[in-house]
Formats: C-alpha cells, sequence, structure tokens
C-alpha cells in the first residue's frame, strides 16, 4: 500500500476509536439497565395512562421521562455504534422501535448480551 493510502486507513480507524471518557461510561450492561429503567418508566406511564384514568401531574411527569430517555438512548445507542460498543441492528431497534416501545430496545440487549456471553463462554468459532 501507498503512504497516502495507510495515512487514510489511519485517520479512519482513529475516527472510529471512541473518546476515553465515552469509552468508560458507555458499555452493553450499562446501556442494558437504561433500557430496563426506560422500560419500566413507559410501563408505568401505560397503566397511569389507561388503567388509573390518567392522573396528572403523575402521566405528564412519566410521558416526559419516557420522552427524555427516548431521544437519549437513541442518540447514545447511535454513537455507541459509530464506536463498535454495540451492533448496528441494536441502535436501530432502540432508535426506530423505541419510538412505539422501548420493550424493543430491551429485548435486543437481552439478546445481544447472551449472545456476548456465548461467544465468550464457547469462543467464536462454536458460537
Amino acid at each position: 500500500m501507498s503512504q497516502p493510502d495507510l495515512d487514510r486507513l489511519a485517520r479512519r480507524e482513529r475516527a472510529r476509536t471512541p473518546p476515553a471518557w465515552f469509552a468508560r461510561a458507555v458499555r452493553l450492561n450499562r446501556l442494558e439497565v437504561v433500557s430496563l429503567a426506560h422500560s419500566c418508566v413507559y410501563t408505568a406511564l401505560l397503566v397511569c395512562a389507561f388503567v388509573l384514568g390518567n392522573p396528572q401531574p403523575a402521566t405528564t411527569l412519566l410521558g416526559f421521562g419516557h420522552g427524555v430517555l427516548w431521544i437519549a438512548m437513541s442518540l447514545v445507542c447511535l454513537t455507541a455504534a459509530t464506536y463498535r460498543v454495540i451492533p448496528w441492528w441494536l441502535a436501530i431497534c432502540v432508535t426506530v422501535l423505541g419510538g412505539i416501545g422501548p420493550f424493543f430496545g430491551s429485548v435486543g440487549f437481552i439478546i445481544e448480551s447472551r449472545r456476548r456471553s456465548r461467544v465468550d463462554r464457547l469462543g467464536p468459532a462454536r458460537a
């Protein structure tokens, strides 16, 4: 390879390396916990709105919490997929299907964490 090609590859690889603070803060298990908490907030919102007769301000606060969590999870997951912390299918699942319900993202995180633990246990060739 020529030197300009090697320089381009090095720049591309540096662009995919997350900043140190991001690598410490954003991990699969932490995203999974936040996603499960988001699913709990959403479940409480559904119960509050449809079962308990829409009491205020509880419904408004839970709706606001759900919206903020969905936006934050979407941005963090898309960034994490860019840095290869999580796969793209999971980031898209959280971002697109999370608008319908965060349960899709929570299930996706459980599937990915089980897949990774299986790969760690068996090795990449047998998983």
